[in-house]
């Protein structure tokens, strides 16, 4: 496990062993048994998924991106029907380096 406070601000990162899936208008997007846990102060529990598990041809690039002080910078991509559904931190911040190039979506169905 990974736990950084700043400013009273905590994140922590688990190796998940839970089975995650994602769907969108009854299409897989993702599934894993292996997703990153975080929890982070003031914010819902978020699954980052392995890009191995994530169908990214489904998804395609956009032109959001956000700053979070804690994380970084965040790339996200869309689907037709529905923009930034998922992103990922590219060059996260050293404290939460764990979860670069894994992939979190809004909306995670949990085994």
């Amino acid at each position: 496990m990974t736990q950084n406070t700043t400013r009273g601000h905590t994140i922590t990162i688990e190796q998940g062993t839970q089975r995650v899936r994602v769907v969108h208008d009854g299409q897989v997007l993702a599934e894993s048994d292996r997703p990153l846990v975080l929890r982070e102060t003031g914010c819902p529990v978020r699954y980052y998924i392995p890009p191995q598990d994530v169908r990214l041809d489904l998804l395609t690039p956009s032109e959001t991106h956000t700053v979070c002080p804690f994380k970084g910078t965040a790339s996200y991509w869309s689907l037709p029907d529905a923009a930034d559904l998922v992103w990922s931190y590219p060059e996260p911040k050293p404290d939460v380096a764990a979860i670069k190039d894994h992939l979190c979506f809004y909306e995670v169905e949990v085994a």
